[in-house]
């Protein structure tokens, strides 16, 4: 094994990697927006405390800004989008959420 791929090996496998946090799956409709956009229907296929995986109508790019809006408008949350494959997208939350939000 040469340096560079046990590098790489430790930057996988690390615990400072936040977006490896415990997920749950769910299947939840809710609204996304970009900042200064209007919002686009969405499913929530798995969240954790720092991010989700969705499902979303609209396009978006991986460093937007969005917001998470849940039914019936009274919980959202900021996030910024990490990655977008195959008409999903993850994005971290801007401050951890806790899955009693979710659960509602």
């Amino acid at each position: 094994m040469n340096f560079a791929t046990f590098k790489a090996r430790i930057t996988e496998e690390g615990p400072g990697d936040r977006r490896r946090a415990g997920r749950a799956r769910v299947e939840l409709g809710a609204t996304m927006r970009a900042l200064g956009a209007s919002g686009v229907e969405a499913t929530v296929l798995n969240v954790s405390e720092r991010g989700f995986m969705a499902v979303a109508d609209g396009h978006f790019e991986v460093g937007a800004r969005v917001w998470l809006i849940l039914p019936g408008g009274r919980e959202r949350a900021n996030a910024v989008v990490k990655w977008v494959e195959g008409g999903k997208l993850g994005a971290e939350f801007a401050e951890p959420v806790s899955l009693e939000v979710f659960r509602a």
